[in-house]
This record gives structure tokens, sequence and C-alpha cells, in this order.
């Protein structure tokens, strides 16, 4: 299956590759990476224990709802559960993050966001997935050196600023099999832009994910699973921090029907403390906020990273917000899925 977005394979000369994802991100904010490393056996061990979770009764599956995991924001959410700009998506989760200890300092303080995951009974689940975190944290990593130099800022510019502790988000989606014929389209998620620095996603091979990229009046192109690929794009924040030069991509996911569709998002982004500030201070900002989905400003934001993500998560998960602890302010919803 081909697609317009271009495939950039990481494994050759690294300059070339940043030059490529300059393109990249110039052209679409979205693209294909090949030659990642990444274990073929643990992604498809990864898949396999998802489809087993996601074939249980919802009684069972509501067993780690994420009500239960408290301020660290993770464990299941069910069909509908989960808005993009105030409308219920149609597909089912679970969230996670880095796994931390009791006595860490983040967890001691009830810091949202931090904590311990909640993990289904299904045999090698959690160790499949902390595996797999680790693997992409790995690649995140390898991912922003690249973005340094595309820039011209050298390989640990991000890592040095905004990534020697990143945060970092995983969720695993499940869109249920619909309709192939129906009047109007439901949305598994709708028109939006993720909100932290790199987003690198896992499909299976079903098909879904569209992309609006800017190609004179913006225009919707399928990104088709390609064997071996992942999908990266950049976030709201990378478009800050570059003033508008690489713009955060809106996207959406509509299940072509037919079957179920399982999809592994995995977010790199700035570290919860960290200002995000840009890489320019006093350069012209191309804002293109009465373009986008959400009319909101990505350049008038200020405050830590932290501050951002705590405030569209709460915009995505309202109900959920009201029985969580602590201080979650409002902002514009962006629905960091795909």
């Amino acid at each position: 299956m081909k697609s317009e977005l271009p495939v950039i394979d990481l494994s050759g000369d690294k300059h070339r590759a940043a030059d490529a994802i300059r393109d990249a991100c110039r052209r679409a904010g979205f693209f294909y990476i090949v030659g990642h490393g990444v274990d073929v056996d643990l992604q498809d061990r990864l898949e396999a224990l998802s489809r087993q979770f996601f074939a249980q009764p919802v009684e069972r599956k509501m067993a780690i709802r994420m009500e239960l995991g408290g301020a660290a924001w993770r464990g299941y959410f069910p069909v509908r559960g989960e808005l993009t700009k105030g409308k219920p998506d149609l597909k089912e989760g679970l969230y996670f993050g880095a796994e931390l200890p009791e006595d860490h300092p983040r967890v001691v303080a009830a810091t949202p966001l931090h904590g311990q995951n909640l993990f289904p009974d299904v045999p090698r689940f959690r160790e499949t997935v902390l595996d797999y975190m680790a693997a992409m944290t790995r690649l995140g990593h390898r991912i922003m050196e690249l973005f340094g130099l595309s820039l011209g800022l050298g390989e640990t510019y991000f890592h040095d600023r905004y990534t020697s502790d990143p945060l970092v988000l995983f969720r695993i989606f499940n869109y249920p099999a619909v309709e192939p014929r129906r009047a109007e389209p439901e949305w598994g998620v709708g028109e939006h832009t993720d909100y932290g620095l790199l987003t690198i996603l896992k499909q299976d091979d079903v098909g879904g994910l569209q992309v609006k990229v800017p190609a004179g009046p913006s225009t919707w192109i399928d990104a088709p699973p390609l064997a071996g690929a992942f999908v990266c794009n950049i976030g709201d924040m990378l478009d800050r921090m570059t003033g508008g030069f690489y713009r955060s991509t809106p996207h959406r996911v509509l299940n072509p029907g037919g079957r179920a569709r399982l999809s592994f998002p995995f977010f790199f982004d700035p570290g919860f403390d960290a200002e995000v500030r840009p890489i320019r201070p006093g350069a012209e900002i191309i804002d293109d906020k009465t373009d986008r989905w959400d009319g909101a400003s990505v350049h008038e934001f200020t405050g830590t990273y932290g501050d951002y993500i705590l405030a569209k998560v709460s915009k995505v998960f309202p109900d959920l917000r009201k029985k969580v602890s602590g201080t979650l302010s409002d902002a514009p919803s962006s629905g960091n899925s795909t």
C-alpha cells in the first residue's frame, strides 16, 4: 500500500535523515520511519495481547477503569468515553505512562500524570507494555536528535532543554467495527492536533488515519499502514518552539469498516516542569490560529508544559476531571489521539 507521505530511513546517514525530516515537517508535519530497530516480535506480542484484552466483556475491562488511577490518569475507558472537541470518539482505550515507584517524589506529591499504571489481568501484558515503552522512549530521543539537526540546532538541543526527563505517554486504542455504508461518518477521532513534541504511531493493517495537508486549499489524505514502519507527527509544542516553521498538522480517524482497528500512539513530550519557549525569541511567528480546528493559538500560551497538558487532558475527560483532586486549568481541547 502506498502513501503520499514521505518514508524516512533512520538506518543510514543521520544528516540525510535530518534533511528529510525538515522537508517532511515543512510540507506535511507527518512522515513514516523505517530502519528504526524496534523489535518486530515485541510489536507483534503487543498487538496480540491488546486484541486479547479488548475482546473481554466490558465489565472485566472496567476493573482497571481510569477512575481508579486517580491523578495519574491511567487505565481503561469505554467506547465513547473520550471526547475530541466536545464530541465522543468511537473508540475505547488504555492509558499508560512512565511506571514510577510509590516513593518517587512526584508520586508522593500526587503530581498529575505521574504514578503507577493499571495493567489488565492478561499474562505478559505488563512486561510487554513496559518493554515497548522503553524501546519507544529510546527511539524518541533518537528522533529528537534528528529534529535538532534539521533545525540547525545540534543533536543535543532538545535533550539539554526539554527531554532529559521527558513526559512519555502511551495509548492503546481499539476502534470497533462499523457499518461501511453510513449516511454520516462516525469518527473514531475527530479532527485534532497532538499537543506535545513528537508522536510515534504503530498501526495495525486496517487503516483509517487521515492527515490534513496544506496543499493549496487544505486536503485530507490517507496515511495507510506500511509494513515495518511507524507514522510520526509533530505536536503543538514543536509548532510553538519553531514559531510556526514546523506546524502541528490536524488529523482524524475514520474506521473504514468491516473489523476493529488497533492503534498504538506513543507521545514523547517535554518534561512536566519545562517552560516551552521559542527557539528564536523575537522572531516573526507564523500563527495559524484563525485556520486551526480549535481556533486557539499555541503561541499565546504561557506556563509549563505540565500546565498545558493538564488543561488539555481535563477537556478530553471532563467527568473524570471532576473526580480527580488537584487543579486542572481550562483551555481548548486537543485530542492527542490517533
